[in-house]
């Protein structure tokens, strides 16, 4: 068994093509050749974090992946990076624990940013301005991770503390980001075709009055019942509502607010896996209003980390 950390994972991540990866493991999973049970979930109040559990394999693969990722708001306080966590790799066959991957959640981070440049790869228009509410590390990857999806870099974003906003921009123009600080999220909906939404919010941040035709949102902070980002008539508005997965948006994220509200019926949403594998139909013209909720499906662990792992092994033979 091998234990691999953060640092050296970082390091075979930046060698990987994980866009193709990621893609067929959302494949995988709508054709029903995966098996992903329900999100194991602990919620603490004091201090205020969720943890999640994520599982599964796929059908005919080498392994199965347990990954454990947390998330703790007040860490950064405690100078500690809010999102911690580790994978695990076994073998299908036998059940033995393959390797460790010690990656202090990065690899749940980069599975994230990973599929949000695959939902503005299949849904954006061409991007006039990139709109960002949140100021976190996700705010950061998912518009880096944008970097080959569209030539646009210029960013306006959002956050609720402004010292925090200043810090997003400084660090973004050293990546080659034009960014802007907007005063409300109803700015960012006016001015930006292109918008992702990364905060933990647990009330409605945007307002379906304010999305401008031919937007696309990849929402992607809610993954728990009580988080939402959108408000319920977005998604009732939208021409195309997108789920990483149905059976776990039907329990969380903001299809859950839409389906629960009824908003929206089951029938009205579209797999991502289904629409890669071209059985169902995408964005069908430019001034349809397109919404994919990403609340982090297990197919995804499975992929990056096996692909890390067969990287670590082929380098050191």
């Amino acid at each position: 068994m091998k234990i691999l950390y953060c640092d050296e994972i970082k390091t075979i991540v930046r060698g990987l093509d994980l866009l193709p990866l990621i893609k067929k493991g959302f494949v995988a999973y709508s054709e029903g050749r995966s098996v992903v049970p329900p999100v194991g979930e602990l919620s603490f109040k004091d201090p205020p974090g969720d943890v999640h559990i994520k599982y599964g394999y796929i059908t005919g693969d080498e392994y199965y992946v347990i990954k454990i990722a947390s998330g703790f708001w007040n860490n950064e306080q405690l100078g500690i990076s809010n999102g911690q966590g580790m994978m695990l790799l076994f073998k299908q066959q036998t059940g033995q624990c393959e390797a460790i991957l010690l990656d202090d959640a990065y690899l749940t981070d980069v599975r994230t940013a990973v599929a949000g440049a695959i939902c503005a790869e299949l849904f954006a228009n061409e991007v006039n301005c990139i709109g960002v509410l949140g100021t976190g590390l996700q705010a950061r990857m998912q518009v880096q991770y944008l970097k080959n999806i569209t030539s646009c870099h210029k960013v306006l974003v959002w956050g609720r503390n402004r010292k925090k906003m200043e810090i997003y921009q400084k660090d973004m123009a050293r990546l080659g980001f034009q960014v802007d600080l907007s005063s409300a999220p109803k700015e960012v909906a006016k001015e930006c075709n292109l918008i992702i939404t990364t905060t933990a919010s647990t009330v409605p941040l945007l307002s379906s009055i304010n999305i401008q035709p031919g937007t696309h949102i990849t929402a992607m902070g809610s993954d728990t019942l009580t988080k939402q980002e959108l408000e319920v008539d977005i998604l009732s508005m939208a021409d195309l509502v997108v789920a990483d997965s149905i059976a776990q948006c039907k329990e969380r994220g903001e299809i859950f607010h839409g389906l629960t509200s009824g908003s929206i019926t089951k029938d009205e949403i579209v797999e991502l896996g289904s629409i890669l594998n071209g059985s169902q139909a995408g964005r069908s013209s430019p001034d349809q209003i397109t919404v994919a909720d990403l609340t982090g499906v297990a197919v995804q662990d499975i992929q990056i980390a096996a692909a890390v792992h067969k990287a670590y092994k082929e380098k050191n033979k």
